[in-house]
């Protein structure tokens, strides 16, 4: 008899986690390698689970893919790790009888990045085709955080064999997976693409996984499984443990079973005992034909609070805009920042734009000075969020907070390493790159937490991107504008440019873009600004002329100044031409020099009305 005939009749009981136990023996490595180097520890868990009632256990594969097998190197040994765990645990069933599953985990988390869905599918196939081979009862998808992933790997496997496929979501929150989706609609859209077995692991403990079942109404055709870790993980000198009774767990899973589970078993931080618990409290329950649903109090997702100001990106579309960069201070002391904002303000800039720990040095918090600005006086503030400095839990905490305050203008940067900083062994978080953060933001503006959570109301953050024009190819740079604008990106701040060639070729490479782009020009202050620029800051070259101009000036602080502005107007004559969006970036808070280049614009633009100059675009 078949998995799906005996679930026709029976809750069956599958196995607790393996790497909790390997864990738990010292071992920090790859667990896959194990099949080979050590598998008579691997066969001892098995028969450890079948002792204890399990009815299947699986492979030891979840990360048996090229994908993660990289990460020590060995992802050339896929086949062998895949079919030497089949045979492990077809050895340890043998005598028993128990259904052997073929595991495969998931591989993206949030960071889509991680890996293309083609590169996904592929290195899926590998693995199939290898524990296909050893002929399993079934094969276990577990650990599924990206829906989009999940669903695309059913679809796939489903094309290549026949056998029982279990697909298992994974949730941040009960109820709801990262991309909105209610568990109910995710379970039962695997089921419409071929699943034969669907569910959720990993995560949550009982509680939370009973509390999201009980939203979720039986398949037509498919079984439910569980398997809820042993309880929410602590960490105890430096290690992880779960704090967890097994009988606890055992009564849960009757609670399981009563929201209709028909697969029971565990994942992190279960252990044999857990499972004994669990076949004790289930072994003699007939499964469950019908459940009453709890239908869950109906969401309602406010509309953004309307934005006081228009959209940068919408301005730039229409008419030209002006940004400037001020640097919040490196001290507590904070009257010069605050004179020079106000002093831009009033020559008529739309908007101070204030970096996020620029090079990795610590500034005087952006969201606090924009704040100000805003609250105090009622300058429109635009703050860069770097990756680098937060990790998922800060970033959003960080975004709500803003949206609290107003503050709606925002640049997406992944942020430079905090190597070139002034703590270079502090450590970099990067839990999601620039155009990820892009695609979290969007998803506020839905009114979704990156958990998948509803926030209530929408936010209204307007979003721009980063844009590096000074690369040795060109066409790369705009290709990879295009994926940001997939993500979500409605405009691009670019680095600053120093030669009217490359203006001229920045807008013929971006003409086909409707996206609005701010053009970056930083007026230099004397040769030695101009050397670090040019030699050390990534993402900045200056021409040979520029270079040679500012060191013709010497150390003549009053001349420097004057030709660095100069360099500047001459930038902004033929920017302007092709760009609305202006951006100035304030060097050292020498808001002098940007008050002279916005005067400047706007001798251009007088002129423009007087007919006297021609622009040629309107990007």
């Amino acid at each position: 008899m078949g998995l799906l005939d005996r679930l026709q009749k029976n809750v069956l009981t599958a196995d607790g986690a393996m790497g909790t136990l390997l864990y738990s023996y010292g071992i920090d490595f790859c667990y896959e390698e194990l099949n080979v180097s050590k598998p008579e520890v691997i066969e001892k868990i098995h028969q450890e689970y079948i002792a204890a009632g399990a009815d299947i256990i699986q492979s030891n594969t979840y990360s048996a893919n090229a994908i993660k097998l990289a990460r020590y190197g060995l992802e050339d040994r896929v086949n062998e790790f895949n079919e030497a765990a089949m045979q492990i645990a077809k050895r340890a069933a043998a005598p028993g009888g128990q259904f052997v599953l073929g595991t495969i985990g998931g591989i993206r988390g949030v960071r889509k990045s991680d890996a293309s869905l083609d590169e996904i599918i592929r290195t899926v196939e590998s693995q199939a085709a290898a524990l296909l081979s050893g002929d399993p009862d079934g094969l276990l998808l577990e650990t599924y955080y990206d829906f989009e992933e999940l669903a695309a790997t059913v679809t796939r496997l489903r094309k290549l064999t026949d056998a029982p496929i279990i697909a298992q979501v994974s949730m941040h929150d009960p109820g709801v997976l990262q991309n909105g989706y209610s568990l109910n609609r995710a379970l039962h859209e695997l089921e419409a693409l071929g699943a034969d077995i669907v569910g959720v692991n990993c995560r949550l403990g009982p509680y939370h996984t009973i509390q999201a079942l009980e939203g979720v109404s039986l398949p037509e055709k498919a079984f439910l499984s569980a398997a809820p870790n042993a309880s929410l993980l602590d960490v105890e000198d430096g290690r992880i443990v779960y704090v967890s009774e097994a009988d606890y767990f055992g009564r849960a899973a009757v609670l399981l079973r009563d929201e209709g589970v028909r697969l029971i078993g565990g994942c992190c931080g279960t252990t044999p005992k857990h499972i004994e618990a669990v076949k004790k409290r289930i072994a003699d329950l007939p499964p469950i034909a019908q459940k009453i649903v709890k239908k869950p109090e109906p969401i309602v997702i406010q509309e953004a609070q309307p934005a006081k100001k228009e959209p940068l990106h919408i301005q730039a579309q229409t008419e030209r805009t002006v940004i400037v960069e001020l640097d919040t201070p490196r001290t507590l002391e904070t009257e010069k920042f605050i004179d020079g904002a106000n002093a831009l303000h009033a020559a008529g800039v739309d908007a101070i734009t204030m970096a996020d720990n620029s090079l990795a040095s610590p500034r005087i918090s952006n969201m606090a000075m924009g704040a100000i600005l805003k609250q105090l006086h009622h300058i429109r503030p635009l703050v860069h969020i770097t990756c680098r400095d937060r990790n998922l839990i800060g970033l959003q905490s960080h975004l709500m907070g803003l949206d609290a305050l107003g503050i709606r203008d925002i640049l997406a940067v992944t942020g430079d390493p905090t190597k070139v900083g002034d703590f270079p062994g502090a450590t970099s978080v990067y839990d999601v790159s620039s155009l990820e953060l892009t695609q979290l933001i969007k998803q506020l503006n839905e009114g979704i937490s990156f958990s998948g959570k509803p926030l209530a109301r929408k936010a209204d953050f307007s979003v721009a991107a980063a844009f590096n024009p000074n690369v040795r190819v060109l066409e790369r740079a705009v290709q990879r504008l295009e994926k940001k604008i997939e993500s979500g990106a409605d405009y691009f701040i670019s680095q600053p440019v120093y030669t009217k060639e490359k203006i001229k070729e920045i807008y013929e490479a971006t003409k086909h873009l409707s996206t609005p782009i701010f053009l970056g020009v930083m007026p230099l202050t004397n040769i030695r600004n101009a050397e670090f620029l040019h030699y050390e800051v990534p993402g900045i070259k200056l021409s040979e002329e520029v270079l040679e101009r500012m060191r013709a000036c010497g150390d003549d602080r009053a001349r420097s100044t004057e030709e660095g502005i100069k360099i500047a107007k001459e930038l902004i004559d033929t920017a302007a031409e092709y760009f609305n969006g202006i951006y100035i970036i304030t060097p050292f808070l020498r808001y002098d020099m940007s008050l002279e280049l916005i005067r400047h614009i706007q001798e251009i633009d007088k002129k423009k009305e007087r007919g006297f100059v021609h622009a040629e675009s309107t990007h």
